[in-house]
């Protein structure tokens, strides 16, 4: 017998129109969308016909129906931390969308809050984690064929002259906290989970707003591999999304197709040692020896797979099993997207006082 969770989605735009609204109907035996917020009444409309559910204006008053089990935050990026506030205080769970907040302070609060024995949850949507590149690229470097991987590199790149509210700083907007949580969620995993140096340039390139569309930010993590990631939005000729490096091979990730080549294991590599003669002038350069190569491609499922994402949410809320994305994970993301924008122009504001907000250690 199934026991859906009672669901009030907040914001009904981009994601929570179409993504969340598309989750959602997809599992009816896991959800019920009993309430929905939005300042647009035709939004709200909509969500009540398909969903039967009913509809407020404002957060107060969806979060004080007591047929909502859990708050879905899908609001603009400014607002997560203050929605997800109101509704952990008035002891509603919460399943905020990323960015989890625009501070590290804010996300440590939200943390406690939603922390304590007995009482509401807080959950973060890092949906990319279950992105099939991203999982396949793990497994393949865990497998051990390209050896010991020392670099990769992740892109999501184009050229685009963007100018809706996701270019403003005012409102959280940028691609530190649109894509970044994503590919820095990516790349902290590919690093061991944390990092020892952190080089970052962020810079405005292409898009019509204040805030930055273009992000490189390079990683040392704790288990030795060297991480380059980069976002951009005013890149013509955009790279794979991922290059990885090892020590007996490689591999190339780009439109849904990840093609290695590596050598072939059944080969055992002659011993050879540096010489240090001086070579005659028909000598080669390098070693003259034949490598015997092997070269794969792998076709990746071209329609999305991160919704998994719902149902490990519903597990961990309905039935106490492992949520994939710990809260310590969705926090340390934070602070690295608060880091990168420490001492520039991008750095977060405070609304109320117009003053730079303070960066939370680390290294840069």
């Amino acid at each position: 017998m199934s026991n859906p969770i009672k669901i009030g989605v907040v914001g009904l735009g981009r994601i929570g129109m179409s993504v969340h609204r598309e989750c959602l109907k997809e599992r009816p035996d896991k959800f019920t969308v009993v309430a929905a917020c939005d300042l647009i009444a035709d939004r709200s409309a909509r969500y009540a016909e398909e969903f039967g559910c009913r509809t407020y204006e404002r957060i107060e008053d969806l979060i004080a129906d007591p047929e909502v089990e859990v708050v879905d935050i899908a609001t603009r990026s400014c607002d997560h931390y203050r929605h997800a506030k109101m509704a952990l205080l008035a002891g509603k769970s919460v399943l905020v969308e990323k960015p989890f907040c625009e501070t590290y302070e804010e996300a440590k609060e939200l943390v406690k809050l939603g922390g304590q024995p007995a009482g509401p949850r807080i959950f973060v949507r890092h949906n990319r984690r279950f992105e099939e590149g991203f999982i396949r690229v793990n497994e393949i470097i865990d497998s051990g064929i390209l050896g010991e991987v020392y670099e990769i590199r992740l892109a999501r790149n184009e050229y685009q002259r963007r100018n809706d509210w996701q270019t403003i700083m005012e409102f959280g907007g940028g691609q530190l906290l649109n894509w970044g949580p994503h590919i820095v969620d990516h790349s902290l995993r590919f690093c061991g989970g944390r990092y020892e140096t952190m080089f970052a340039d962020i810079k405005r390139v292409a898009a019509v707003g204040d805030a930055e569309d273009h992000i490189k930010l390079v990683f040392k993590g704790v288990n030795g591999r060297v991480v380059d990631m980069e976002i951009s939005g005013g890149v013509a000729q955009p790279v794979p999304e991922y290059r990885v490096y090892g020590t007996k091979g490689g591999l190339i990730g780009e439109n849904n197709t990840l093609k290695l080549k590596y050598l072939d294991p059944s080969v055992e590599l002659a011993e050879i040692k540096a010489d240090p003669s001086t070579p005659g002038a028909s000598s080669a350069f390098g070693n003259e020896e034949t490598l015997v190569w092997k070269e794969e491609t792998i076709e990746l499922n071209p329609c999305d797979q991160t919704a998994v994402v719902w149902d490990y949410f519903y597990e961990a809320y309905r039935n106490n099993k492992p949520y994939p994305i710990t809260s310590e994970q969705a926090m340390e993301v934070v602070r690295v997207l608060e880091l990168a924008k420490a001492g520039t122009v991008f750095e977060k504001k405070s609304r109320e006082t117009g003053k730079d907000m303070p960066s939370q250690g680390g290294t840069l």
